[in-house]
């Protein structure tokens, strides 16, 4: 059976509420996000709908680009999964798309994991409940408590993480874009290169 890569992007925005997580749980790299490409243009999450207000939250498409998001400091995390899991993901997230007016961003259900009472809200979540949810299932993915306690580290740290970078998240991006360019030169431009030094060969 094929397998295929998702990925999980770890940030460190500095924003107030940011700081207020990283000074409670003494951790950083407290926002979550999962998708499907090494140049995370496909990434979900729950979060901000507007950069400067944080109390308007729900699910999110992120940008990579922004400025909200760039400049932070990161982590990509690389994980294998089978083709049949991989397509439950992409099921459980485009599931919750469909109804994102109806979800908002669970704050509460922060304070119940730092409180350690277990709240289940309908149609709200924070980020790492939310990727905890889509992972709902999956073969290779069993957490051993409930997904409105799961936090951004328990997923870092689980088993079969592979870290692909670590940084800040701007300059992953440039590294990404040098790549595709690479990849992307045609090959008679390498034909024609070798020509050239053959032609200078000669020439000697």
């Amino acid at each position: 059976m094929g397998e295929r890569t998702i990925y999980f992007l770890f940030t460190d925005t500095g924003s107030y509420l940011s700081k207020a997580i990283n000074y409670y749980t003494k951790k950083s790299l407290n926002h979550v996000s999962i998708g499907f490409d090494p140049q995370l243009k496909e990434l979900y999450s729950f979060g901000r709908k507007q950069p400067k207000n944080p109390f308007i939250g729900g699910f999110i498409n992120e940008d990579v680009e922004s400025e909200f998001l760039k400049k932070s400091s990161c982590e990509i995390y690389s994980f294998s999964v089978s083709n049949k899991d991989y397509q439950s993901i992409i099921t459980n997230i485009k599931e919750i798309e469909a109804r994102k007016k109806q979800y908002k961003y669970n704050f509460i259900g922060l304070f119940g994991v730092m409180l350690d009472i277990e709240i289940e809200r309908k149609s709200a979540l924070f980020c790492s409940q939310f990727v905890a949810t889509v992972l709902r299932g999956l073969d290779k993915f069993q957490f051993e408590k409930p997904a409105c306690f799961i936090t951004p580290e328990d997923i870092r740290n689980y088993p079969g993480m592979q870290l692909v970078y670590r940084g800040i998240l701007e300059n992953y991006q440039k590294q990404q874009q040098n790549i595709m360019e690479e990849q992307n030169l045609p090959k008679q431009s390498f034909i024609f290169i070798l020509s050239n030094r053959f032609k200078r060969s000669v020439i000697k």
